[in-house]
This record gives structure tokens, C-alpha cells and sequence, in this order.
């Protein structure tokens, strides 16, 4: 222990003394930790504080301890009871709404997502306008209104709009919706108003899409998940969907989850591949000390103590790195967010979450330890003699001695992905297929040496030739090149399939044939009367009409053997439509973009009397239905069973009705209902005139323009691909300073060689056009690699983190890939330029 101690001490003490805080050499170094732990410190920490927000808002962004919503259908007496036997209760109705002002040919529209609250609303939280008061439900005749619904109306506070049946008159602007979160996905700005201005409003009908909403108030003591599954079992037919306050906001969990996973594979991305040049930088500076290394040798250094002192200085150099890049990624998450502002559920705020930051921490010296260690011992077992003429003399294979330390920081990098991450399995099968990528990049460095020493030489330039030679030389970093190229390069490429796969995904999955308006809540008895208004007012337009309706599925399967929902531990992959209630619709004949795949469809006379349904055969698959099987639904309280009669495909990119079950008029018509409609309009029609006349014709219903929608949806997906950008752009960083360190590794003996051929006659044009073709030859052959490993990174990131199809163009990749290669020789032969100003008489005293 004492000699243990002792040691350490005067290599601590050497270090010191040796030590420069210029970080002469170790400056890659420490950019390369900088990058990788900036990265993942930011990451983590707007993860971290994202998550942290959900979780402790989780009651006023639920805006209760538990939430029960059902479509279609207000709570019964009885239920009501049962609600109020938990706590205090909040009640209301959510639906789409028309909003309008004017009047004939001058009338303004736009869709809201209207809130009816009651009294006790907000059970947590507080609602605050802009004018700093702090309200409730607004009084009767009134509403509380997103500003954007007077910019889209042309309007100031105060004004009246007609809702429905009634005129609202706007008194208040919101400055802070507590539970606007749990909402969801909107068609329009939200206007609140009361349980009496939606009576007045007549906008409930018998049919209508309308969600009521019920929040609890638990006592502390409360179990908030057995009250839930309680309520559930209790009103098992009741069509109740059910949310606590752990889960306010699934859709914002599920976003976090992919969007954190993706940032994180990025950081990891970034830093494994700065760890190649890790270890180049700590060879090139090992290499330009080897005279001070001898030096230590001469007067009685051991190899363990040569390797304690520049251990030493390489921790210091990595903690600093570390630190910065820490430091930076924390300071860095406010600009991370506003980059993502447009994805991000709430807004984030500085944060010091300690785990992130340790995290991204262990990370970098971790990948620091693995490719710092084999040089490091590479110094130790060299004599004294060989490091003094280290360019003529190979140095011994230091693998196995390196194994310990590279093996255990290894299994501590797995152990540190396990805990704590979101999908280890993932973060797992990558940092495997990043060593295997590794390795893969390796091998081809050395098919690229195998081939130069047999390639023909005659008939070819002098520089030609000497970049041959060069790739095959003894010391040659031919491997490491070939590493760093293939990386940056891949990086490339990645980037370039991303950004092309989601503009290509934005413009094909948004069509230009789309639908100008969508129509909901049109009354099931006046489906004639709107299409002959739209006839009227823009002759030549099409209009298709579909019943609407609201259900859940409760069973499925053979009818001796049914399953059900209730019972099933975990919902099948693919089976989304066991969750909750959906669109439910029935129809005489195929629905326009439909196909039956398998059995057959009914006649009029059996959809008529017989309770058939034809189910999307993706969910068939899923569910493992076939014909003759049963599936039991439960329709405003009361429970129907059908027999599929067919399965069908489906063209869900029309933005047209598509509905995963479609019943006979026999099996669910007779429920209360109302319609859905499209309107597409015809050349010329004037929308004006057209919308002002359903606004009074129909006021009752929601009209709602497709190209908003669209416009909305092109926004989202922009943002996501300019985070998914500037996110990526950290692994091109990355493999540039790989390249460097690559380069600045092999300068040492570069500028050697160099002397020696302008000793024998050698022009720097020469040396110059050799430096050239080396480049040029690995960038050619590495493209082709790259250009494979790229694609097929892109394809993981689009189909198996966002669920995406993957079409990039592959035109433009390519053109991304040659001019990053041509950017590659440029950077690599400029770096180069050094080793042309070596001195002569300097480098030959080192023989």
C-alpha cells in the first residue's frame, strides 16, 4: 500500500510539474470529450426536465386525480353517484365547434375546440387572463377564448360570435390553461364557456361527437389506480376511458420517449465516434513526447511510472473537457428547447438535474478510458531506445495488456446504458452495431493496405505511386483513416437520407387532393339538405357523407372463445383500436378507398337484416381474427355483437372517412347518430358564400378547412426535421475532429517521411500530390461503405425510433456523400500541409 501510494504520489508530483495548461497536443482530446458530453449532458438534462415538469404538474395538467371521458354520452345518475363518492368532481363536455361573426357573404369562421366546464372547475391549477385575473367557469352567455381565435376572426375582446344557437360574447383572453395539456390534439384555438351557454348553444344533439369529461378529486389517502380500475369494473359497459394523474398526458410520455431515445442515440453517436479520435490524439501526443519519455527512462523511470504521469495528465486533460462540455450542454438547454418548441409538451426551464449530468459524465470517461488505455500501456512497454527511434522501429503489440482496462471500461459502459434508459435493449443492440461498425471499418483499413502493396505501380505518375506506397507503408495509418473517413462519412450520409426521408414524407403524406372542408356533427336527417345547399352554392363540387359514431371494443374471436379487452395484460403490437373508444360507421357498399381482401361483402338485403362487420385487416392480423369470428362492441352503453364478414385494406393517405370496423345498417344504425361529410370543392366556387351559408344553415355543426389542418400538421413535421438537423449536425462534428485526430497521430511520421523524399530529390508538388491521392483513393472507396452504412442508419432512425416510412432521395444523398468526400480531401491534404515545413536536419537527428 505504501509503495502503491508512493508511486502515485511522484507521478502525481511529475505530472504537475510537467504538466501545461496550454493542453499543448491534448487540445483534440479534449474537444472530442467536449463534443460528446455537451451532447449528452443537454440531452439529458431537457429530458430530465420534461419529465419532471409532467411529473410534478401531474394533477393540474390532468386537472384532477383521475379522469374518466367517454364520447357521446353524459354520466348516468348512477355513475354520477359513484364519481361523487371518490371526491370532489369537475365536470364538462369537449367538441368541435364553429365559431363565426358577419353575416351572408361577409360571415368569418374558424373552428374552436370548445370546453364546457362547471363550477368546480379548475380542481387544480388556476386559469388566469391576460388581464391578470384568476377565474372559473365564465358566467352564462360569455367565454374565456385563445387570442389566436381573434386574429383568425379579425376581431377584438368584447366582440360577439355566434355559437350554434346563441350569440358569446368574448370577455377574457387566456394567459394560462392549467390543464390545456391533457386536451390533446386540436382543430381550433379553445373557447371555454359554461354548462349553460353549451345548453343554450344547442350544440348536443343525439349523435353528436361530443367527449365528456369527468375529473376526481381524491383524498390524499387515496389509491389513485385501484379508484380507476374501480370506476371501469363497476360500469364495465359504460365505453369509460380512464386517466390519473401519473399518466396525465400519454401522448407527451410517448413523445418524450422517442424524441429522448433518438437525442440520446445521437449523443452516444457522437461521442463513440469522438472516441477514435481520442485515441489518435493520444497517440500524437505520446509520440511527440517520446523524447521526454526517454529522458524518464534514462534516469530511472519505470514503465509503470511513465504511464502513471501522462495517466495523470490525460484524466486532467479529460475532466476539463468533461466540465466544459458539461457546463455547456446545461447552459445549452434553453436553446435546445426553443429548437424544439414546436415538439416540446411544456416548457423548459433551467434544471440541474444532477443524474444527466453525471451520466453524461461516466459516458465520456468511460469512452475516454477505452481508447485512451492502449496507448497509454503502447508507451509503457516500449524501451527507452525504441521511443528515441520510434520512426524506424514498430512498436509490440499491446492488445492483450490493454484488455483489462479496455474490457473493464467496457462492461461499465453496458452497465451505465442499462440503468436508467428508456429502451436499454436498444441503446444496447447500438453501441454493439457501433463496434461492429467499428470493427467492420477496421477490417476494410486493412483490405485497403492488402491491396495497395499489390496493386500494379507502372505506367503510373510518381505521385500516384507514393500514394500507393503510402497506404502500405510500415506505421502507415491506413486503418485509422479508413476508420475516421468511413465514419464521417456515414455521418453524412445519415444526415442527408434523414432530412430527405421527412421532407419526402411531409409532401407525400399531406396530399394535394385532399378535401376542402371536413364537416362533423351534420344531422342525420338534413344529409340531403347539405348536399343540395353545397350543390347550390358551387355547382360540380363532390360530397360524401358517412354515419359517425362512437364505440369501444369489449371482445374478439371465435364466439366459443372469445377474449376480452378487460382481461389482457398487454395490448397486442398493432392492436391500437383495443384502446378506448373509436370511429364506428356503417355502410351498404365498400367504402371508397377500401378493398376487400378476404370474405366477402354483404348484399343490401343481409346488411339490412344481418349484424355484420367488415374489420381492416392489419387489426385482423394483429388480433389474429378471420371470417365467421365474433367481435363484441359496446355502442352508447349497450352491447352489440357482430359476425366479421370480410376484412378489407386500407388507403389511409386520402385524408378521406377510413374506419377500421365498418358495420351492416342491421347491426348499429338503429343507435342515435349523426354524420360526418367531406366537401371538395369545384374549380371557381366561392368558399365565402359557400361557408357563410352552412354557418347559418347548419349551426349546429363544425366546418372545418383541410388546408389549416394541413398547414398545422406541415409545421410539426418541419420542426421535427430541423431538431432531427441541428441534432445530427453534432456527429459531423464528431467525425471531423476523428479525421484530425487521425491525421495528427500519423504527423509525426509523416513529416519523417516527407524529409527523407525531399532528400532524395522529392518536389513538395510531389509530396503534395501523394498526400492528395492517399485521401482520395480511402475517400473513393470509403463513399461506397459509407454510402450503405448511412442508408441503413437513416432507415433505423425513420422506421424504428418514429415509426416513418423511409423514402429518402437518393439522388440528393448522393450528392451529399460526394461533396462531403471532396470536402474530406480538401480538410485532410490542408491538414496536412504541416509535414511540408518539416526541417530537414530536425527530423534526421532523431535517427
Amino acid at each position: 500500500m505504501n509503495d502503491f501510494s508512493s508511486r502515485w504520489g511522484l507521478a502525481l508530483r511529475l505530472a504537475r510539474r510537467d504538466f501545461s495548461w496550454r493542453f499543448k497536443g491534448l487540445r483534440l482530446l479534449i474537444i472530442c470529450l467536449f463534443l460528446g458530453a455537451a451532447a449528452l449532458s443537454a440531452i439529458g438534462t431537457l429530458e430530465g426536465t420534461i419529465r419532471g415538469e409532467l411529473s410534478s404538474r401531474g394533477q393540474e395538467i390532468l386537472g384532477g386525480d383521475i379522469e374518466l371521458r367517454r364520447y357521446g354520452q353524459p354520466a348516468g345518475p348512477e355513475e354520477l353517484v359513484a364519481l361523487q363518492a371518490m371526491g370532489a368532481v369537475s365536470g364538462g363536455a369537449r367538441m368541435q365547434a364553429l365559431a363565426s361573426v358577419g353575416s351572408g357573404d361577409d360571415t368569418r369562421a374558424a373552428p374552436v375546440q370548445l370546453k364546457a366546464v362547471d363550477g368546480a372547475y379548475p380542481l387544480y391549477g388556476q386559469l388566469t387572463l391576460r388581464d391578470g385575473r384568476t377565474v372559473g367557469a365564465p358566467p352564462r352567455g360569455e367565454a374565456w377564448v385563445d387570442p389566436g381565435l381573434l386574429d383568425r376572426l379579425g376581431i377584438e375582446e368584447g366582440a360577439q360570435v355566434r355559437l350554434g344557437d346563441t350569440q358569446v360574447r368574448i370577455a377574457g383572453l387566456i394567459a394560462n390553461e392549467p390543464d390545456r395539456l391533457s386536451e390533446g390534439f386540436s382543430l381550433g384555438p379553445p373557447m371555454l364557456i359554461s354548462e349553460a351557454t353549451l345548453d343554450d348553444a344547442a350544440l348536443i344533439q343525439p349523435g353528436s361527437m361530443a367527449r365528456f369529461k369527468y375529473r376526481v378529486k381524491l383524498p390524499a389517502t387515496a389509491d389513485v389506480d385501484a379508484a380507476a380500475k374501480g370506476f371501469e369494473e363497476q360500469f364495465k359497459l359504460g365505453s369509460w376511458d380512464s386517466r390519473t394523474r401519473d399518466r396525465a398526458s400519454p401522448g407527451a410520455d410517448r413523445l418524450m420517449a422517442n424524441m429522448g431515445q433518438f437525442l440520446t442515440l445521437v449523443g452516444l453517436a457522437a461521442l463513440f465516434i469522438a472516441g477514435i479520435g481520442i485515441a489518435g490524439a493520444v497517440t500524437s501526443w505520446l509520440d511527440s513526447r517520446r523524447g521526454a519519455i526517454a529522458t524518464l527512462k534514462v534516469v530511472g523511470a519505470s514503465s509503470g511510472d511513465v504511464m502513471r504521469i501522462h495517466a495523470i495528465q490525460v484524466v486532467a486533460a479529460s475532466l476539463v473537457g468533461v466540465i466544459a462540455g458539461l457546463a455547456l450542454g446545461f447552459l445549452a438547454v434553453p436553446l435546445l428547447a426553443s429548437m424544439l418548441s414546436g415538439l416540446l409538451p411544456v416548457e423548459a426551464q433551467f434544471s440541474f438535474d444532477v443524474w444527466a449530468l453525471l451520466r453524461a459524465a461516466a459516458f465520456a470517461l468511460l469512452v475516454a478510458l477505452i481508447f485512451a488505455a492502449p496507448p497509454l500501456i503502447a508507451a509503457r512497454q516500449v524501451t527507452a531506445m525504441a521511443l528515441f527511434r520510434s520512426a524506424v522501429t514498430r512498436q509490440k503489440a499491446v492488445w492483450r495488456a490493454a484488455a483489462w482496462p479496455v474490457g473493464i471500461g467496457i462492461v461499465l459502459l453496458f452497465a451505465l446504458v442499462l440503468v436508467g434508459a428508456r429502451d436499454p435493449l436498444l441503446n444496447v443492440w447500438f453501441i454493439v452495431g457501433a463496434a461492429v461498425v467499428l470493427a467492420l471499418l477496421a477490417l476494410i483499413g486493412f483490405g485497403i493496405k492488402f491491396l495497395a502493396a499489390r496493386l500494379p505501380r507502372t505506367g503510373s505518375g510518381l505521385a500516384v505511386r507514393m500514394g500507393l506506397a503510402a497506404l502500405n507503408r510500415p506505421g502507415a495509418p491506413t486503418v485509422a483513416l479508413a476508420t475516421a473517413l468511413g465514419f464521417g462519412l456515414a455521418a453524412f450520409t445519415a444526415i442527408a437520407a434523414i432530412q430527405t426521408a421527412l421532407d419526402n414524407h411531409v409532401e407525400n403524406s399531406l396530399p394535394s387532393a385532399a378535401p376542402d372542408y371536413f364537416v362533423l356533427d351534420l344531422p342525420s336527417g338534413r344529409v340531403d339538405g347539405f348536399t343540395a345547399e353545397v350543390d347550390r352554392l358551387a355547382p360540380g363540387s363532390a360530397v360524401r357523407s358517412v354515419p359517425n359514431m362512437r364505440g369501444s371494443i369489449l371482445s374478439y374471436g371465435p364466439a366459443d372463445a372469445l377474449t376480452w379487452v378487460d382481461e389482457l395484460e398487454d395490448i397486442p403490437e398493432g392492436a391500437w383500436a383495443l384502446r378506448g373508444e373509436r370511429g364506428l360507421t356503417y355502410a351498404t357498399n365498400v367504402p371508397d378507398g377500401n378493398s376487400v381482401t378476404s370474405g366477402e361483402w354483404w348484399s343490401e338485403e343481409e346488411g339490412a337484416s344481418q349484424s355484420l362487420v367488415s374489420v381492416d385487416e392489419d387489426l385482423a392480423n394483429a388480433l389474429d381474427l378471420g371470417v365467421g369470428d365474433t367481435l363484441v362492441i359496446s355502442l352508447l352503453g349497450a352491447e352489440r355483437e357482430a359476425t366479421i364478414a370480410s376484412l378489407r385494406r386500407i388507403e389511409w393517405d386520402d385524408l378521406g372517412f377510413n374506419h377500421v370496423l365498418v358495420f351492416s345498417p342491421g347491426a348499429i344504425a338503429d343507435a342515435p347518430h349523426n354524420y360526418a361529410a367531406t366537401v371538395s370543392l369545384s374549380p371557381g366556387a366561392d368558399r365565402r358564400a359557400l361557408l357563410g351559408a352552412l354557418v347559418r344553415e347548419f349551426p349546429g355543426s363544425a366546418v372545418i378547412e383541410v388546408g389549416q389542418v394541413l398547414r398545422q400538421a406541415r409545421d410539426i413535421l418541419g420542426s421535427m426535421a430541423a431538431a432531427i438537423l441541428a441534432a445530427a449536425s453534432v456527429t459531423v462534428l464528431a467525425g471531423l475532429a476523428v479525421l484530425l485526430g487521425a491525421i495528427a497521430a500519423a504527423r509525426a511520421r509523416e513529416s519523417y517521411e516527407t524529409v527523407v523524399l525531399r532528400v532524395l530529390g522529392a518536389s513538395r508538388a510531389q509530396v503534395l500530390g501523394a498526400l492528395a491521392v492517399r485521401y482520395a483513393l480511402l475517400a473513393g472507396l470509403l463513399a461506397l461503405v459509407a454510402f450503405a452504412l448511412g442508408g441503413a442508419v437513416g432507415w433505423g432512425v425513420m422506421v424504428q425510433l418514429f415509426d416513418l416510412p423511409f423514402q429518402p432521395d437518393w439522388p440528393i444523398v448522393f450528392a451529399v456523400l460526394l461533396g462531403g468526400a471532396a470536402l474530406v480531401i480538401i480538410a485532410a491534404t490542408a491538414a496536412s500541409l504541416p509535414v511540408l515545413r518539416a526541417r530537414p536536419a530536425s527530423a534526421l537527428r532523431s535517427l
